[in-house]
């Protein structure tokens, strides 16, 4: 595609629209009459063979293709930003940057709070990020990377892409306190027979312990899949379902008089959380220093207590 004929003027108000679903609050949002960007709409609609936008009752909805290109102009505007962000010389004490950083809800639950307190005294202008990853930027590999800063994410997922380790954790199971199906140890016949709610439960989406509960021979009785590690105690709590979850989140959990937390009766992988990152950005300053705020952010979790 000769990107010399694209109007490129068009992804900022593509990028709300999508956001939005709203002629009347992207226009709003971006400082423009809704004429004009009602007139940006006709176009895009134009260039893509599509509505984009189709009215359901009071509101819109996105179209098949617009729902695609939701998470692909997010990535093609960073990628913009971060051409006409980028310095000479990078520093952090002045820098106005914003870095957009995919992870799930644990990382960003536990060592999101350590490199926020890191960016507030290094670098007060900076902004950082943190999204909630999906599969489909996961599942795009190297590409995916290229339009974001970086995908906190562990071992076993992506391959071929540059990262660096951040901290390891290993697993332990969440029961209720009152399922006394389960006595003080957990036993493979509590794990084979009891319902568990897991966090992800796909091809490309799952957890390294209970990928290797069925390598292992046992096939886990998914009752529930909920993409969240910090929602998991509201689906044990009263109930007589199992959970995995990490041991650093167990232990902020442990006020919960609800839940017991105990040892996986098999041999669970750990998890060896890494950051990862598209091969354009390994010789950005910019993005040596984020690297570094994330590996220092993690050796405090690796660190005795």
């Amino acid at each position: 595609m000769d990107l010399g004929r694209l109007d490129l003027n068009l992804l900022v108000p593509l990028d709300m629209l999508l956001e939005e679903r709203s002629v009347t609050r992207a226009a709003a949002r971006l400082g423009l009459s809704q004429p004009a960007l009602s007139g940006a709409l006709a176009r895009l609609r134009r260039h893509f063979a599509d509505p984009l936008l189709v009215r359901a009752g009071n509101a819109y909805e996105l179209t098949p293709l617009a729902v695609q290109l939701r998470r692909r102009s997010r990535v093609a505007l960073g990628g913009v930003e971060r051409v006409f962000a980028s310095e000479a010389v990078f520093d952090p004490a002045t820098s106005r940057r914003t870095f957009t950083v995919f992870a799930s809800d644990y990382p960003m639950a536990l060592l999101g709070p350590r490199i926020a307190a890191m960016v507030e005294a290094q670098a007060p202008g900076v902004t950082l990020r943190l999204e909630h990853h999906a599969t489909d930027l996961i599942e795009s590999g190297a590409e995916g990377l290229r339009g974001v800063d970086g995908l906190v994410l562990p071992h076993g997922f992506l391959f071929d892409v540059p990262s660096v380790d951040l901290f390891t954790d290993t697993w332990v199971c969440l029961a209720d306190r009152d399922n006394d199906t389960v006595g003080d140890v957990l036993t493979m016949h509590d794990v084979a027979a009891l319902p568990w709610v897991f966090t992800y439960n796909g091809p490309a989406a799952f957890t390294g312990a209970g990928r290797q509960l069925q390598l292992l021979g046992v096939a886990p009785r998914v009752q529930l899949v909920v993409e969240s590690f910090l929602a998991l105690p509201f689906y044990v709590a009263g109930t007589n379902r199992l959970a995995l979850i990490q041991r650093h989140l167990a232990a902020s959990l442990a006020h919960d008089i609800r839940l017991r937390v105990l040892e996986p009766p098999w041999d669970a992988v750990p998890v060896v959380e890494a950051l990862w990152w598209h091969p354009t950005h390994t010789h950005d300053p910019e993005h040596i220093w984020l690297r570094a705020l994330f590996t220092d952010a993690g050796a405090t979790m690796n660190a005795p207590t």
